[in-house]
Protein backbone atom coordinates (compact mmCIF):
# COMPACT_ATOMS: atom_id res chain seq x y z
CA UNK A 1 0.00 0.00 0.00
CA UNK A 2 2.81 2.39 0.91
CA UNK A 3 4.49 1.63 -2.40
CA UNK A 4 1.31 2.54 -4.30
CA UNK A 5 1.09 5.87 -2.46
CA UNK A 6 4.73 6.60 -3.30
CA UNK A 7 4.05 5.81 -6.97
CA UNK A 8 1.00 8.05 -6.90
CA UNK A 9 2.97 10.94 -5.34
CA UNK A 10 5.80 10.50 -7.84
CA UNK A 11 3.35 10.38 -10.76
CA UNK A 12 1.53 13.51 -9.53
CA UNK A 13 4.83 15.37 -9.05
CA UNK A 14 5.99 14.31 -12.53
CA UNK A 15 2.74 15.48 -14.15
CA UNK A 16 2.83 18.85 -12.36
CA UNK A 17 6.51 19.37 -13.17
CA UNK A 18 6.16 18.43 -16.84
CA UNK A 19 3.09 20.63 -17.24
CA UNK A 20 4.98 23.64 -15.87
CA UNK A 21 7.62 23.24 -18.58
CA UNK A 22 5.19 23.94 -21.42
CA UNK A 23 5.90 27.37 -22.85
CA UNK A 24 3.01 29.30 -24.25
CA UNK A 25 4.36 31.40 -27.05
CA UNK A 26 2.65 34.53 -28.27
CA UNK A 27 2.67 34.82 -32.02
CA UNK A 28 4.50 37.86 -33.36
CA UNK A 29 2.11 40.70 -34.04
CA UNK A 30 1.22 41.20 -37.66
CA UNK A 31 2.81 44.22 -39.34
CA UNK A 32 0.28 46.84 -40.39
CA UNK A 33 1.32 48.65 -43.55
CA UNK A 34 0.16 52.13 -44.48
CA UNK A 35 -2.03 52.54 -47.54
CA UNK A 36 0.68 54.45 -49.42
CA UNK A 37 2.60 51.19 -49.87
CA UNK A 38 0.14 50.02 -52.53
CA UNK A 39 1.45 52.42 -55.19
CA UNK A 40 4.47 51.67 -57.38
CA UNK A 41 8.03 52.67 -56.47
CA UNK A 42 8.85 56.24 -57.41
CA UNK A 43 11.87 56.93 -59.62
CA UNK A 44 13.69 58.33 -56.55
CA UNK A 45 13.01 55.15 -54.57
CA UNK A 46 14.18 52.97 -57.45
CA UNK A 47 17.41 55.00 -57.67
CA UNK A 48 18.02 54.46 -53.95
CA UNK A 49 17.37 50.74 -54.29
CA UNK A 50 19.58 50.49 -57.39
CA UNK A 51 22.44 52.25 -55.58
CA UNK A 52 22.36 49.63 -52.82
CA UNK A 53 21.35 46.41 -54.60
CA UNK A 54 22.90 46.99 -58.03
CA UNK A 55 22.52 44.02 -60.37
CA UNK A 56 20.72 42.02 -57.65
CA UNK A 57 17.83 44.49 -57.36
CA UNK A 58 15.42 42.41 -59.42
CA UNK A 59 16.11 39.07 -57.70
CA UNK A 60 16.53 40.40 -54.16
CA UNK A 61 13.71 42.96 -54.04
CA UNK A 62 11.51 43.45 -57.11
CA UNK A 63 10.62 39.77 -57.59
CA UNK A 64 9.75 39.31 -53.91
CA UNK A 65 6.43 40.97 -53.03
CA UNK A 66 7.04 40.91 -49.28
CA UNK A 67 10.38 42.70 -49.70
CA UNK A 68 8.82 45.24 -52.07
CA UNK A 69 6.23 46.00 -49.41
CA UNK A 70 8.85 46.21 -46.65
CA UNK A 71 11.06 48.56 -48.68
CA UNK A 72 8.14 50.84 -49.47
CA UNK A 73 7.21 50.94 -45.79
CA UNK A 74 10.78 51.74 -44.76
CA UNK A 75 11.31 54.46 -47.34
CA UNK A 76 7.86 56.06 -47.12
CA UNK A 77 6.79 55.71 -43.51
CA UNK A 78 9.41 54.53 -41.09
CA UNK A 79 12.37 56.84 -41.71
CA UNK A 80 12.32 60.57 -41.13
CA UNK A 81 15.07 63.15 -41.13
CA UNK A 82 14.41 65.94 -38.68
CA UNK A 83 16.43 69.05 -37.94
CA UNK A 84 16.46 69.98 -34.26
CA UNK A 85 18.05 73.37 -33.81
CA UNK A 86 17.37 73.86 -30.09
CA UNK A 87 20.36 72.26 -28.25
CA UNK A 88 18.13 71.54 -25.23
CA UNK A 89 16.16 69.08 -27.36
CA UNK A 90 19.26 67.19 -28.53
CA UNK A 91 19.44 63.67 -27.22
CA UNK A 92 22.52 61.50 -26.94
CA UNK A 93 22.52 58.89 -29.67
CA UNK A 94 24.90 57.16 -32.07
CA UNK A 95 26.43 59.18 -34.89
CA UNK A 96 25.66 58.28 -38.50
CA UNK A 97 29.39 57.76 -39.10
CA UNK A 98 29.31 54.90 -36.57
CA UNK A 99 26.87 52.90 -38.68
CA UNK A 100 28.58 50.60 -41.19
CA UNK A 101 27.65 50.74 -44.84
CA UNK A 102 25.43 48.03 -46.30
CA UNK A 103 27.77 46.80 -49.01
CA UNK A 104 26.57 43.22 -49.47
CA UNK A 105 25.54 43.79 -53.09
CA UNK A 106 27.51 46.87 -54.17
CA UNK A 107 30.99 46.68 -52.68
CA UNK A 108 32.02 50.18 -53.76
CA UNK A 109 29.18 52.00 -52.01
CA UNK A 110 30.31 55.23 -50.36
CA UNK A 111 29.09 57.60 -47.69
CA UNK A 112 27.80 60.96 -48.79
CA UNK A 113 30.47 63.65 -48.45
CA UNK A 114 27.84 66.28 -47.67
CA UNK A 115 24.58 65.34 -45.96
CA UNK A 116 21.45 66.38 -47.82
CA UNK A 117 18.17 65.38 -46.10
CA UNK A 118 16.32 65.37 -49.43
CA UNK A 119 18.68 62.95 -51.20
CA UNK A 120 19.69 60.89 -48.14
CA UNK A 121 19.57 57.14 -48.88
CA UNK A 122 19.00 55.25 -45.62
CA UNK A 123 19.37 51.92 -47.41
CA UNK A 124 23.10 52.58 -47.83
CA UNK A 125 23.55 52.08 -44.10
CA UNK A 126 23.31 48.84 -42.18
CA UNK A 127 20.58 50.07 -39.82
CA UNK A 128 18.80 47.49 -37.69
CA UNK A 129 15.35 48.00 -39.19
CA UNK A 130 13.81 45.23 -37.06
CA UNK A 131 14.54 46.64 -33.61
CA UNK A 132 11.38 46.96 -31.49
CA UNK A 133 11.99 50.56 -30.42
CA UNK A 134 12.46 53.93 -32.08
CA UNK A 135 16.06 54.54 -33.11
CA UNK A 136 17.79 57.91 -33.47
CA UNK A 137 21.07 58.78 -35.14
CA UNK A 138 22.74 62.17 -35.27
CA UNK A 139 24.30 63.23 -38.55
CA UNK A 140 27.90 64.20 -37.81
CA UNK A 141 28.51 67.96 -37.56
CA UNK A 142 24.85 68.92 -37.99
CA UNK A 143 21.53 69.31 -36.22
CA UNK A 144 19.89 66.56 -38.31
CA UNK A 145 18.56 63.42 -36.70
CA UNK A 146 17.61 60.27 -38.56
CA UNK A 147 14.65 58.67 -36.83
CA UNK A 148 13.65 55.08 -37.56
CA UNK A 149 10.28 53.85 -36.34
CA UNK A 150 9.95 50.16 -35.41
CA UNK A 151 8.18 47.89 -37.88
CA UNK A 152 5.20 47.51 -35.53
CA UNK A 153 4.69 51.27 -35.03
CA UNK A 154 1.13 51.04 -36.43
CA UNK A 155 0.02 48.33 -33.97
Amino acid sequence: MKLNILYLIFFAFFCIKSHSQIKKSNPAPQIVFNSNTSSEFTSDELEKLQAVYGAALRTEILERPSRVLAMKEILRNRITVKEIIDPRQHKPCPMLSEIPLFDAFVSKIERDVVFNPVTFNPLKYDFEFHKPAIQRFLVDGSNFYIIIKPQHYNN
